[in-house]
């Protein structure tokens, strides 16, 4: 038997997702978008990180990377993130649902974020540069000895 005051909990929070969605429903489209815009992005960098560790090989395994998978951004709901990461450095690929992306970092985590360059997510080869001047620097950064 269930007592009276989770009961009451579970009727709360069951309305208070019923009014977020309400509240969160003209967001889907541009979620969405954000979304796919970043899978795209991430596919693009894994194949790169791909071509990096096998260029690496055997001799120098010390110096791996790991990529996320693309998730609900840390800091905003409407934006949707991915990141690499080497020990404590750390670079955020974020797409938000206006239709921007963020190139943060490289940044060791713990200190302030940053630098960030944003673009729109039409702007194909301005991002393509900029991405691809993003993960050298995050490679030259996250592993300098």
């Amino acid at each position: 038997m269930r007592r009276g005051d989770e009961v009451a909990l579970d009727s709360r929070l069951a309305e208070l997702g019923r009014e977020l969605a309400r509240r969160e429903a003209g967001q889907r489209d541009g979620l969405e978008q954000a979304r796919e815009c970043a899978r795209g992005l991430h596919q693009r960098v894994a194949i790169a990180l791909d071509g990096f560790h096998a260029a690496v090989g055997e001799s120098a395994p010390h110096l791996g990377l790991s990529l996320s998978d693309v998730r609900v951004d840390d800091k905003h709901v409407h934006s949707v993130q991915f990141d690499l990461r080497r020990g404590r450095y750390c670079a955020v690929v974020t797409v938000k649902s206006r239709g921007e992306v963020t190139l943060v970092g490289p940044f060791r985590q713990g200190k302030a974020e940053g630098p960030c360059r944003t673009f729109p997510m039409t702007a194909v080869d301005g991002l393509d540069q900029a991405l691809e001047e993003f993960l050298a620097a995050f490679v030259e950064e996250a592993l300098r000895p």
